[in-house]
């Protein structure tokens, strides 16, 4: 087999979800990497594609593909240009009368979405079915881009892009390593001087569920890339509030979603969540929200969006 063609099948075959992730890949025909139309890209683009997944439309968008676009899911909501495209639903809801109804030749996942019988559904359609693992890594979202680059021959506008994303992220962690970070004025004078930050993500998108993120989640890695402690970095997965956990770990910084924010009424609401008056988050108005796929997605804006939050943090100058 020809080196480039072997290089690529082992790029893929490193960023696609592995078959004990994902129960629907033994069956969604176009996912398996022995498959031919893994090794060389057809020689016309792949049109008519239905993307799931907030931070993969972003890429198609990013790399000025969105023409292939037909549809998308409802956490696909950047640019506004997506409000315009026909809506196949929740990713993990997906319904196979919704997306076939679209007659889409490619349907991009993460691995997030199912429900995998519909999956397999939708395959034996004769649909190719890709999915790509989500991996809270920079790393991953640089090999999702060339990924879909590589599935609609548009490789040369991946590597531009991932040029000018490089870019942004180097200045990032130059600025968040070196010189240019700051303190938090408000906890170096009251509370943890010259001590890591403790932070809390809480998602708080249903009145009734309000959870905290641990280990695993693409919020525990974003605290990471802050140079934040996650508070609850014991706990895999999310777990449920409780207002002795939160005053326990008494957090300098909670992060949440706009969203979340919106759902449990304002700030004033989510002041009153159990127990976390009583952490110096709250007494010193420490407290930061963003787009829920713009902070969690690890989509093409993950630089400008750590950039930017770590300014109003950490007082990056």
């Amino acid at each position: 087999m020809h080196p480039m063609i072997l290089g690529r099948r082992q790029l893929l075959q490193n960023i696609c979800a592995p078959v004990a992730k994902v129960a629907a890949a033994t069956a969604i025909g176009g996912w398996l990497f022995a498959k031919s139309s893994w090794a060389k890209p057809s020689k016309t683009p792949l049109k008519r594609l239905v993307c799931v997944g907030g931070s993969l439309t972003e890429i198609i968008y990013a790399l000025n593909l969105q023409e292939h676009l037909i549809a998308i899911d409802t956490t696909s909501t950047f640019p506004m240009a997506t409000k315009r495209l026909p809506n196949v639903g929740y990713a993990r809801t997906l319904s196979l009368e919704g997306v076939l109804s679209m007659r889409p030749q490619l349907l991009l996942v993460t691995e997030d979405a199912g429900p995998p019988q519909v999956l397999r559904q939708i395959s034996h359609a004769g649909v190719q079915v890709k999915t790509l693992k989500a991996d809270h890594r920079y790393e991953g979202l640089i090999d999702r881009i060339r990924a879909i680059g590589f599935l609609l021959a548009a490789e040369g506008q991946a590597e531009k892009l991932i040029k000018e994303i490089n870019h942004e992220w180097q200045r990032y962690q130059q600025d968040i390593n070196h010189t240019n970070i700051g303190k938090n004025e408000y906890l170096t004078q009251n509370e943890r001087p010259n001590k890591t930050l403790k932070a809390m993500f809480i998602m708080a998108h249903s009145p009734h569920q309000i959870m905290v993120a641990g280990q695993g989640t693409s919020a525990h890695a974003i605290m990471n890339y802050l140079h934040l402690d996650n508070a609850f970095k014991t706990v895999n997965g999310y777990k449920p509030l409780t207002p002795e956990s939160v005053i326990a770990t008494q957090a300098d910084i909670i992060l949440l979603t706009d969203q979340g924010l919106q759902a449990q009424g304002g700030m004033k609401e989510i002041l009153r969540l159990p127990g976390v008056m009583q952490t110096p988050a709250a007494r010193y108005r420490q407290i930061y929200s963003r787009e829920a796929n713009h902070l969690l997605g690890f989509g093409p804006r993950l630089p400008s969006m750590l950039y930017s939050l770590a300014k109003e943090i950490h007082n990056i100058k």
